[in-house]
């Protein structure tokens, strides 16, 4: 139960899917709100500043000069006019060529200097007025009244004078606009927005249900059913999983024939020495005679050499292919493998008066190291070694080399022999598990070259098989052309020291 605790909740597909879709929709919806909000006081503000400008120029009109003197007369109904407004305050300002009240609000702010509006141009702007925010319409008049001062206000005009006219308003009939626009466009929303979501997740239904479709076909194939799935049926985004499983599923039906075929063979090859054992061990209870008890003893033993050695190549083969991509991998020595394995090979050599040899370097002398696992090398290295001497005749020679290629710089592992040779036809097949050559009668389990190539393979390495005397000279060879392997590994996998 502690242990669930700390286990990473498995997430579902469905609602990661359908997070990454709402969550930009409802962050947008805020943000939205408030571009409307925004939107709408413009949208709200037109028609009221139209208004406003309507009565900067009506009240323009009423300004006038008699008698050398600014004058403005306001009538009562238009002054009614102004005031008729129930929601919001409307003050208005008429100042003269000095600065001084014509008429309206004292304490009405004016525009700044730098803020001068052409002859007749009506412009508006954001102001405060008693504490309250209003929206200001104002207007300069040029006039034309003779006297000997310039004014101020009129300086940076070129000695013109201006009578200033404005009309400002408060913004609550602005404000209950916008508000009633926004409320217009988001209270829908409201509603659209849940029956949004609901038919996204429909969406998302509808859309991942050929996934469990596909679970559900999976489920129901029986164990031994690795035919491909059926890739049709499903969506473009779904097909490459698919094609990934039915790849999945030919490596694995390709597989299991292999363990199939391989225990079948295995069973076949160590059926024949335990037959044999059995066999001579019920003729040694038979046998009275004791020189032929010796024989049937010394049979028993020859036959369990055999399934030992047949045992051991099954137990080799199984942990090469076993350790696949885990291979634990360290820098060794070659040479110092190799001359382990030929010290152990010697016994046996002499026995048969073969002439084992070594050509290469000398183990601590311009060793060459490379990057892989010491036991599946031995086993490797052991391997070419027993074909060599089990394939070469008494007297005849057998030799390991291991050299540098000059202009690759990749290191390379030879084991020549002088035995009868492969033919070039049964060069592929001789790595097949149990195959054998034909015309052979040399006791083998048939796993040797299939054991090397796996190592091989597991150490990126390359192996090829050639005669080791040229064709020229086949015929001076007293019993065959012999035979050259050759494992060339990866550049990647060595270090020259």
């Amino acid at each position: 139960m502690a242990i669930r605790i700390f286990q990473r909740e498995r997430r579902s597909l469905f609602g990661e899917i359908l997070d990454w879709m709402l969550t930009p929709l409802l962050l947008l919806w805020p943000i939205s709100l408030a571009l409307t909000w925004l939107v709408a006081q413009n949208i709200a503000g037109k028609p009221f500043d139209r208004a406003l400008e309507y009565n900067v120029q009506a009240l323009a009109q009423l300004v006038a000069v008699k008698n050398n003197q600014v004058q403005f007369n306001l009538t009562a109904p238009a002054r009614e006019i102004l005031r008729a407004d129930d929601t919001d305050l409307v003050y208005y300002q008429v100042t003269g060529t000095q600065g001084e009240l014509l008429s309206g609000e004292y304490d009405l702010p004016a525009p700044l200097d730098d803020d001068k509006a052409g002859e007749g141009e009506v412009r508006l702007r954001e102001d405060v007025i008693q504490g309250q925010g209003v929206r200001v319409a104002y207007t300069w008049l040029k006039v034309d009244v003779k006297g000997p001062r310039i004014p101020v206000a009129t300086a940076k005009t070129g000695g013109d004078q201006f009578v200033l006219v404005q009309v400002a308003e408060t913004l609550e009939k602005r404000k209950t606009l916008a508000t009633e626009i926004v409320k217009g466009v988001m209270v829908p929303q409201f509603v659209i927005l849940p029956l949004a979501v609901l038919l996204v997740w429909l969406a998302l239904v509808r859309g991942i249900k050929p996934l469990a479709q596909l679970e559900k076909r999976i489920r129901a194939r029986k164990p031994d059913d690795m035919s491909p799935l059926d890739d049709a049926a499903v969506p473009e985004e779904v097909a490459p999983l698919v094609l990934s499983i039915n790849d999945l599923l030919s490596r694995l039906t390709v597989s299991l024939t292999t363990q199939k075929r391989f225990l079948a063979d295995a069973a076949h090859q160590l059926k024949t020495p335990l037959a044999g054992l059995r066999m001579q061990a019920d003729l040694a209870q038979r046998e009275t005679d004791a020189d032929e008890l010796k024989k049937s003893l010394k049979q028993i033993g020859r036959s369990s050499i055999r399934a030992t050695h047949t045992v051991n190549q099954l137990l080799a083969l199984a942990r090469a292919e076993t350790t696949g991509r885990s291979l634990a991998k360290q820098r060794v020595d070659l040479v110092h493998i190799a001359r382990e394995v030929m010290a152990d090979s010697v016994p046996r050599a002499l026995e048969k008066g073969i002439d084992l040899g070594y050509d290469g370097p000398a183990a601590g002398e311009q060793a060459s190291q490379l990057d892989g696992n010491p036991t599946l090398l031995k086993e490797l290295v052991r391997n070419l070694l027993d074909n060599a001497l089990n394939y070469t005749p008494e007297k005849g020679r057998v030799t390991l080399r291991i050299l540098t290629d000059r202009f690759s710089g990749v290191l390379v592992l030879l084991v020549e022999d002088s035995g009868p040779g492969i033919p070039e036809s049964e060069r592929t097949l001789v790595f097949q598990p149990f195959y054998r050559a034909l015309g052979t009668n040399v006791d083998g389990s048939g796993l040797g070259l299939a054991i090397v190539q796996e190592i091989a393979m597991q150490h990126d390495a390359t192996i090829s098989i050639e005669d080791a005397s040229p064709t020229s000279s086949a015929q001076a060879a007293p019993h065959g052309p012999g035979t050259r392997v050759t494992v060339r590994f990866a550049a990647g996998e060595i270090r020259l020291s």
